[in-house]
Formats: structure tokens, sequence, C-alpha cells
């Protein structure tokens, strides 16, 4: 909105850059922007990440069914916020096979 109001990307961030959340949120509502009525993943961001699941599939060489492991990317659009984030880095962050969110 600054920008499109005619201000440089340097006077941009220097407005931005020692303001706090509610001259933030000041700011956006003087626009026409309600901070609280943005979708979350606007607010928030979006979280990609690998996930692992299992597969049923089939060996036409033994002709029998098998398990395999595949991966896939996530996409969470509702990130939780404070310490439920945190709990949620942690279980990314765990190794692969120690009952990590990634497995599936």
């Amino acid at each position: 909105m600054l920008r499109k109001a005619g201000k440089s990307a340097s006077e941009a961030g220097a407005v931005l850059d020692g303001a706090g959340v509610s001259e933030k949120n000041e700011l956006l509502f003087a626009n026409g922007v309600n901070f609280a009525e943005v979708p979350a993943w606007q607010r928030r961001g979006v979280g990609l990440y690998w996930e692992s699941y299992e597969r049923t599939g089939f060996d036409p060489v033994r002709e029998v069914e098998v398990s395999v492991t595949r991966r896939r990317v996530r996409v969470e659009r509702e990130l939780p916020m404070k310490d439920e984030y945190r709990a949620f880095l942690g279980e990314l962050l765990q190794p692969i096979g120690s009952g990590s969110r990634r497995t599936v």
C-alpha cells in the first residue's frame, strides 16, 4: 500500500521498520484492511515440508503385493501460533522413524 501511495521501497521499509504491531494494524485499517479478517495463511504464512506415507503396490516379478514408502510435499495453510507452533516445529524436526509428523 505504501508503494502504491508513491513511496520508494526504502521509504516504505523505513516506515514499517520502526512500527509496532498496533501501528501496522492502524496503517492497514486506514487503507481499508482489517487484519483480523485476513486469511490465516496471509497473516502467518504457509508451511511446506516433506511427509512420508505408505502405499500398497504390486511386485510383478514375485507376483505379490508390497508396501512401499513414498514422499510428498505437505502444504500447511493453517500454521499454529506460539507454543503450538514450537511443538509443531519440534515434531517436524524429529529424525525420520521416531514418530515424527512427517510419517503419515
